[in-house]
């Protein structure tokens, strides 16, 4: 394997150029699931990469459960610095482990809560709750999908505002957006060089669902409002997998972009611009942590079933 090994550890900083310039310049659709896209293979491809060789460093500690020609030489020659590394692996992969479980965990248990605290009310698709605390957010599952408001949020702002506020969180249920939230926080738990592409697509997936009220309301500046208001009474989610409204984020430049035009639809960028050439390294960055990692996988079975008794 060689240094083949650690290749899909670090090249997610090939993605990072087109985490920045995607919110700028491709349509916010097309960047969320692009983006999304890219976090999940390469976070997937870096923990099976981790995982390889935390079982040379697994192999290397007395009393392991491991069969005994797992630490033989030639398995131990097939990752460089065998000794650190392959200890070094063992904590790390159990870090990324416990945060994704924990992360999973906290996901289900507020949707869980969400929805109990809910069994009450009728069963239709916006749940307006008399509660003094503004918010609003979209709560996927369940029997249905439902929009969640808070009629201290409705209170402060206009019918217009109103009809902008659920077609944007309808957006976001219509579009399942909480899984792509999901999948990049997993993404950065597994690699914290993916970091940058779960910050991203937290904004692109709100624009994507700022686009989609627009166009359904017909009215770009009464969804730039609501939003404006929402973001100043309201503290978000209640968990960074749910989307909302007023989710954290740079709210400024969400309002500066439906204040002008739509932005145009592509698939791709073309390629020779700054976002093209970003999103074509990202592409060839993903390709090749994809290819190392199988590579690695499959040498690493072939020296362990070499090495294994019969």
């Amino acid at each position: 394997m060689g240094v083949f090994v650690f290749l899909p550890l670090v090249l997610p900083l090939t993605a990072w150029p087109i985490a920045r310039l995607a919110e700028q310049h491709l349509h916010p659709r097309s960047a969320t699931r692009l983006l999304t896209a890219v976090a999940a293979v390469m976070a997937l491809c870096s923990t099976v990469c981790l995982a390889l060789v935390m079982v040379v460093g697994t192999a290397q500690l007395p009393g392991n459960p491991l069969p005994d020609g797992w630490s033989d030489p030639e398995v131990r020659a097939a990752v460089p610095y065998d000794e650190v590394v392959g200890k070094a692996a063992i904590p790390a992969l159990c870090a990324v482990v416990v945060a994704s479980a924990r992360a999973l965990w906290r996901h289900g248990r507020v949707r869980r809560r969400a929805h109990r605290a809910l069994a009450g009310l009728p069963g239709t698709g916006v749940a307006v709750l008399p509660d003094e605390v503004p918010y609003a957010y979209a709560l996927p599952g369940g029997r249905r999908d439902r929009v969640v408001v808070s009629t201290a949020l409705l209170d402060c702002l206009e019918p217009a505002e109103r009809r902008a506020l659920f077609a944007h969180e309808r957006a976001h249920l219509t579009a399942r957006h909480h899984r792509f939230l999901l999948t990049v926080r997993l993404a950065a738990l597994a690699n914290p060089f993916l970091r940058p592409l779960r910050t991203a697509v937290s904004y692109t997936a709100e624009r994507w669902a700022d686009e989609e009220a627009a166009r359904t309301v017909g009215n770009r500046r009464a969804v730039a409002t609501a939003i404006g208001k929402a973001a100043l009474v309201t503290r978000g989610t209640p968990v960074a997998t749910l989307a909302g409204l007023a989710a954290p984020g740079p709210v400024p430049r969400r309002v500066a972009a439906l204040l002008g035009p739509a932005p145009a639809v592509r698939t791709w960028p073309p390629v020779f611009t700054s976002v093209g050439l970003a999103a074509w390294a990202a592409a060839a960055g993903t390709a090749v942590s994809a290819m190392s990692s199988a590579n690695a996988a499959v040498t690493m079975f072939l020296i362990l079933r070499a090495a294994t008794p019969l």
